[in-house]
C-alpha cells in the first residue's frame, strides 16, 4: 500500500468519527498551546530584563552589601535583604578612584504619592545629581535636583514619567506639590521616558528624591557603627578594560575602611552588568523549565488521550483488518495505517495549538499593566520544538495499538464480533 493511500484512509477514518477525533486532539491542542504560550512569556520577560540592564550601560558596576555570613557571601540583590554596610563617607573616599567617571549613591524604597486627589505608588530612589549620567536618565522638563538640595535635605522630588502622567495627566508637573509620609514635596522636573523594565517594575514608575532627604525624611536607615546607609554603590567606568583593576582598588579602600582583617570575607560585593545579566539569565532559564514542564502535563494527558483511541479504533475495526489480510494486506500495511491515523491526529492537533499558542502570546503581549507590557517572545524554535513533540506523541501514542492491529490473525480477525 502506498503512504499516500494510508493518509487517505487516516483521515476518512478520523472524518467518519468527528467528535471523537476532536475530543482526542483536545488535549495535544491545549498542551502544545501551553507550551507555547508559557514558553514565550519566560522568553518575553527574560528579553525586558535584559534589554533593561543594557540600556543602563555595559560600562557600569554597582556596589551592594553582602552577607559574609551566608555560604560563598550571598549577595543583597534586593535592599533590606542583608544589613547595611555602605555609607555615604565611603562614597566620597571612592570618588578618588582612578578609572571611574561618575560615583552616585542610591537608597531604594516603595513609596506611595498623592497629589489633587489621586495615589500613586512607584519605585523611590534617594541619589545625587550624578544619577542621571550614571543611570542615563535625561530631563523631559524642570530640572534635577542640586548638590545644594543635598546639602539641604530639600523636600524636592523628580518624577518620572509614568509617576507625573497618573498624578497630574497632560497638566505640567513642575512647581505642583506631591505628598510622600505625611510631608510635602515640590516636584522640580519630570523624566524622559526610558521605556523598559527591570524584574518586573517600569523603568519609568519611579520618583526621585536627594539621598540625604530620603535619609532624614523618609527612610532613615544607619549602620551598625550609626552611619546613615546607603543601600547601593554604582558608578562609570571610563574603560572598561580596565575593571579588574578598579574592582581590586575599590576592595582595597573599602575593606581598610570596613576594617576587615586579612581572613575577614567582604561585607560588599562589586557586581558588573554580565554578572547581574548572567544571574537573571539562570533565574528566567529555571522559570521556563518550571513552566514548561507545567505545560508538558498537558501533552501528557494528550497521548494517553490518543493511545486509548487508538487502541478502542482497532477493536472496533478488528473485522476491516481481518478483511484486508485476507484480500493480501501485509503487516506493514496495516502498521502504516494506524501509525499514519495517529500522527494525523498529533499533527493537525498539534498546528492547532501552535496557532492557538500564537494567538494567545500575541494577546498576552497586548496586556498593559501599569505602563508595562510583557512582550511574550515566539521564536522559531520554540514552534519547532511544540510541532515536532506533538508529531512525536501522535507516533509514540499510536505505535503500541498499531503493532497490536498488525499482529491480529486474520481468520480470527474475521469471525470477531
Amino acid at each position: 500500500m502506498k503512504f499516500f493511500d494510508s493518509i487517505v484512509i487516516a483521515i476518512r477514518s478520523l472524518f467518519a468519527n468527528k467528535l471523537r477525533s476532536s475530543l482526542t486532539m483536545l488535549g495535544i491542542i491545549i498542551g502544545v498551546g501551553s507550551v507555547i504560550t508559557l514558553m514565550s512569556v519566560a522568553r518575553g520577560a527574560e528579553a525586558s530584563i535584559t534589554e533593561a540592564y543594557e540600556e543602563l550601560g555595559t560600562n557600569v558596576l554597582s556596589i551592594i552589601p553582602s552577607n559574609p555570613e551566608a555560604e560563598g557571601g550571598f549577595m543583597a540583590m534586593s535592599p533590606g535583604y542583608a544589613l547595611p554596610t555602605l555609607t555615604m563617607d565611603d562614597v566620597r573616599a571612592l570618588e578618588s578612584v582612578r578609572g571611574i567617571s561618575d560615583i552616585v549613591p542610591i537608597n531604594e524604597n516603595f513609596i506611595t504619592l498623592t497629589a489633587g486627589g489621586e495615589t500613586h505608588s512607584a519605585l523611590l530612589h534617594g541619589a545625587t545629581p550624578a544619577y542621571l549620567d550614571v543611570l542615563q536618565y535625561s530631563i523631559a522638563s524642570g530640572q534635577f535636583f542640586t548638590d545644594h538640595h543635598v546639602a539641604q535635605r530639600a523636600n524636592v522630588v523628580v518624577l518620572g514619567s509614568e509617576v507625573a502622567e497618573d498624578l497630574f495627566g497632560d497638566d505640567d508637573a513642575v512647581g505642583k506639590q506631591v505628598k510622600m509620609k505625611k510631608q510635602r514635596f515640590t516636584v522640580i522636573g519630570v523624566l524622559e521616558p526610558k521605556g523598559g523594565a527591570m524584574m518586573g517594575f517600569s523603568l519609568d514608575d519611579l520618583v526621585v528624591v536627594p539621598v540625604t532627604t530620603y535619609q532624614a525624611r523618609l527612610f532613615p536607615q544607619q549602620t551598625a557603627t550609626g552611619q546613615d546607609a546607603v543601600a547601593s554603590i554604582s558608578f562609570q567606568l571610563t574603560d572598561l578594560e580596565n575593571s579588574e583593576a578598579v574592582t581590586e582598588e575599590i576592595e582595597s579602600i573599602l575593606r581598610r575602611r570596613h576594617n576587615l582583617k586579612d581572613d575577614d570575607k567582604n561585607d560588599f560585593a562589586v557586581v558588573t552588568q554580565e554578572q547581574v545579566l548572567e544571574i537573571v539569565g539562570q533565574v528566567t532559564g529555571i522559570f521556563s523549565i518550571v513552566l514548561g514542564s507545567i505545560a508538558s502535563i498537558s501533552l501528557l494527558v494528550g497521548s494517553i488521550g490518543i493511545m486509548n483511541i487508538m487502541l478502542v479504533s482497532v477493536t472496533e475495526r478488528t473485522r476491516e483488518i481481518g478483511i484486508r489480510k485476507a484480500v493480501g494486506a501485509k503487516r506493514r500495511d496495516i502498521l502504516l495505517q494506524f501509525l499514519v491515523e495517529a500522527a494525523t491526529l498529533g499533527f493537525i492537533g498539534g498546528g492547532i495549538g501552535i496557532t492557538s499558542g500564537w494567538l494567545l502570546s500575541w494577546a498576552i503581549s497586548q496586556i498593559d499593566i501599569g505602563g508595562f507590557r510583557l512582550g511574550a517572545t515566539v521564536s522559531i524554535d520554540i514552534i519547532l520544538l511544540a510541532f515536532m513533540v506533538s508529531l512525536f506523541i501522535g507516533l509514540a501514542s499510536g505505535l503500541w495499538p498499531a503493532m497490536r492491529a498488525a499482529r491480529l490473525n486474520p481468520i480470527d480477525a474475521l469471525h470477531y464480533e
